[in-house]
């Protein structure tokens, strides 16, 4: 077979398959136009997932009737105005989005510019173009895109559900602006919860305005601004608290001067920086903006601009990894407020029996307030017998706490609750304390302090302690000796299946050795050896911290439980345990009020 040239439309269809995947691919090339040309309303609107009707409006500076005849034609486009690929400064440059969208749909585009008395407009149907005829519009541009693969039946055989096509252009939608907090956005459609978000003002208020409006209330209470440079690299943007995670990184956004990018190494930068704080099968919340000379980054490795290629990803990753570690440890001992919330979603969940659903079957004998059979037929004034000790030990009240501990962010401790969770009086409302938990943390941040240090306290065993192991338990521990010895964990192998230990750690001089042996082993097995070094040294010590920490079912005093509070807060990560658990919840006088009905 000889060879030819192919058709200029089936060139246009073959490069559509690169650049416009599915609608959501079309709304988002259609948009950054809209934004490229200056836009401060963008409109968005679709039909049946986008298939049948894609409709972008924006209030833009507009074309020409020449710009307009140009603008469908292959690999022609404004934004490379120097021909320099190595300085794109805009979001779209390829100048294939709209003939290849017009290869494949109806296309009609009718615009008007600031210099022009009237507006114009231009059909190109399945890759034929017609004339540009006069077309009365306001200033900017609406293009609207019929029928999308109708020209490639099958393509569409690859395209999902209506809904879920349409929630694919959501989520486009909203990740552009987030980028772009100073422009209204609208979004309409079926399938689609409509939204019109009007333009924030600037700054970072402006910007977490913005965020509240795509992400939610619940992120704007429990996110910490980043702003941080270095070199040429400018970072800005807000991240959620470790406790206000999430079972995937669909959460996670970035952005390289405004564009919306999906790149490998910075959700290795952000794991990195939160691997103190989360456990590995949990993710942050989080929007991060990069800003850089246009020149430092190749935004031409990928047809739809998805990804990106840094000069220096190194000096990437250590400003993101170094500005987030900073933020989180400046966020002290807060948690997130949701821990709050699904506290009283709990309690609301259970009726209370007041309540008219279940009042008319409520049986007193149920309650747990209830007396015992050992109490019950006693008079007034008698005395009973209890075969249980109470839950509650109020030996906190015999001397009441300073006034300034109620001004304190964990307040005053009122009482501890089966000797596991502490109950502290705040100004206006209470928290509650998991003392194991907190406790744990506070001696991995005291071991981490040490080990930056190089001082960690020892404690030298006069009798060496002989921990019984399997074979490849012996293995790791002995291969790791040097490293757990820089921990203060001296050991050596005592025959083919035990390891002797002769120094622990002095915080950890009164707890289970043996365990503690057992469990570092573990914890180097799921390690494993590509882990970097520092990160395997940080899951020792956290394994050493687990067991320091006051245990469950420990009382204290109420010295020493206004002594933890005062520590937590004064603790970078406390809001949190070793493995991301929160380690307080808090709940507002306001939130008690409401489940008694009060509110």
């Amino acid at each position: 077979m000889s060879v030819r040239r192919l058709d200029p439309i089936l060139i246009d269809r073959i490069a559509a398959g690169e650049v416009v995947e599915r609608p959501a691919s079309a709304v988002k090339e259609l948009v950054e136009n809209s934004l490229d040309a200056g836009a401060s309303r963008v409109e968005v609107a679709i039909e049946a997932g986008g298939r049948h009707l894609i409709r972008v409006s924006d209030d833009g500076i507009g074309m020409s009737a020449e710009d307009l005849a140009l603008c469908v034609e292959r690999h022609a486009t404004s934004k490379i105005p120097d021909g320099d690929l190595s300085r794109i400064d805009t979001l779209g440059f390829r100048g294939e989005a709209l003939p290849s969208i017009g290869s494949v749909s109806r296309l009609e585009i009718h615009t008007r510019s600031r210099s022009e008395a009237h507006g114009h407009m231009i059909r190109v149907d399945e890759g034929r173009k017609h004339p540009v005829t006069p077309a009365g519009h306001p200033q900017g541009t609406r293009i609207e895109v019929r029928d999308l693969f109708a020209a490639t039946p099958a393509r569409l055989k690859f395209l999902k559900t209506d809904r879920t096509e349409a929630q694919s252009v959501a989520d486009v939608v909203k990740r552009l602006a987030m980028a772009h907090p100073q422009v209204r956005f609208a979004l309409s459609g079926d399938h689609v919860t409509p939204f019109d978000w009007a333009a924030c003002p600037q700054g970072p208020e402006g910007l977490l305005a913005r965020l509240s409006q795509v992400l939610g209330k619940d992120f704007r209470d429990n996110s910490l601004h980043v702003l941080a440079e270095r070199e040429t690299l400018a970072l800005e943007g807000y991240i959620g608290l470790p406790t206000f995670h999430r079972a995937n990184a669909q959460a996670q956004y970035f952005y390289v001067n405004g564009r919306p990018v999906r790149d490998k190494q910075l959700y290795g930068a952000v794991r990195a920086a939160y691997m103190d704080y989360l456990p590995s099968d949990r993710h942050p919340s989080l929007v991060l903006f990069i800003s850089c000379d246009p020149r430092e980054v190749d935004v031409n490795v990928h047809p739809a601009k998805a990804e990106v290629r840094f000069r220096d990803a190194g000096l990437v990753r250590g400003l993101v990894v170094g500005a987030l570690k900073q933020r989180l440890a400046e966020a002290m001992h807060r948690a997130s407020t949701t821990g709050g919330a699904r506290t009283l979603d709990t309690l609301m969940r259970r009726a209370s029996p007041y309540s008219p659903q279940t009042s008319a079957n409520w049986d007193w004998r149920q309650s747990p307030a209830a007396p015992s059979p050992a109490t019950q037929g006693f008079s007034d004034g008698a005395q009973a017998s209890f075969s249980h000790a109470p839950a509650a030990d109020m030996r906190a009240q015999a001397q009441p706490a300073p006034v300034d501990h109620l001004e304190a962010p964990l307040g005053a401790a009122r009482a501890q609750l089966h000797d596991t969770y502490i109950i502290a009086q705040t100004r206006d409302g209470f928290v509650l304390v998991d003392q194991h938990a907190a406790h744990e943390r506070l001696v991995y941040e005291k071991l981490k302090r040490q080990r930056a240090e190089s001082d960690i306290a020892r404690q030298l065993q006069l009798i060496p302690i002989i921990v019984d192991l399997d074979g490849d338990s012996v293995g790791r521990l002995v291969e790791a000796a040097e490293l757990l010895g820089s921990l203060g964990l001296a050991l050596e192998p005592f025959g083919p299946g035990a390891v002797a230990v002769s120094e622990v750690p002095a915080l950890l001089k009164s707890g289970d050795i043996a365990q503690l042996v057992r469990d570092v082993a573990d914890t180097l097995a799921e390690d494993g050896a590509a882990i970097p070094l520092e990160r395997r040294l940080d899951h020792v010590l956290a394994t050493m911290a687990c067991h320091h920490s006051v245990r469950a079912g420990r009382r204290l005093t109420g010295e020493e439980m206004n002594a933890l509070l005062r520590e937590m807060e004064a603790t970078p990560g406390s809001g949190q345990c070793n493995h991301g658990r929160p380690t307080y919840v808090e709940l507002k006088l306001s939130d008690v009020e409401r489940l008694f009905g009060r509110r």
